[in-house]
């Protein structure tokens, strides 16, 4: 792995550690509902040996200095998960923010009928289309867990 300008841990003033020395930003990622399929997001299943590997989450990571949080997020999802960012519309963002160290969840949908999703680095066990109604039966990373119930409502709004 190479190591980028915004990679590193800070020891936050919330008494936890996290990953972005600028702060650190994930794409939620929607696919509008069709016929016979439902609504779904695209999560990763993180590798092992990551901070709290085996869990589920969406695709990201540090931002990089002068990186907007829909940057950051978008080349993430792209490094982690092959997702185009040319096939995306970002809609919002939702920020948790600890003052000296923040995480934006950037919301976002497809600007087509589907697209193909995979592994592209070794961050990721596996990455997948996810049905809105199966998320939270998965072992959830334990920040997008808290943030899920908030983030639910503004995916299944978003328009396709």
């Amino acid at each position: 792995m190479t190591r980028r300008p915004g990679d590193g841990w800070v020891d936050c003033r919330c008494g936890h550690r996290h990953w972005g020395l600028h702060g650190a930003a994930g794409l939620l990622l929607a696919r509008p509902a069709a016929p016979g399929r439902p609504s779904a997001v695209v999560m990763q299943h993180r590798a092992e040996w990551t901070h709290q590997g085996g869990t589920w989450g969406i695709p990201g990571g540090a931002r990089e200095p002068q990186e907007s949080a829909a940057q950051g997020a978008l080349r993430e999802a792209a490094e982690e998960a092959g997702i185009d960012p040319t096939l995306v519309r970002v809609i919002g963002e939702h920020v948790l923010d600890h003052g000296d160290w923040s995480y934006t969840t950037v919301l976002a949908v497809l600007t087509v009928p589907d697209a193909e999703v995979r592994p592209t680095d070794e961050e990721s066990a596996e990455i997948a289309w996810v049905p809105l109604d199966e998320v939270d039966r998965r072992p959830l990373l334990r920040a997008f867990a808290d943030a899920w119930p908030l983030l639910r409502p503004r995916i299944e709004d978003a328009p396709g």
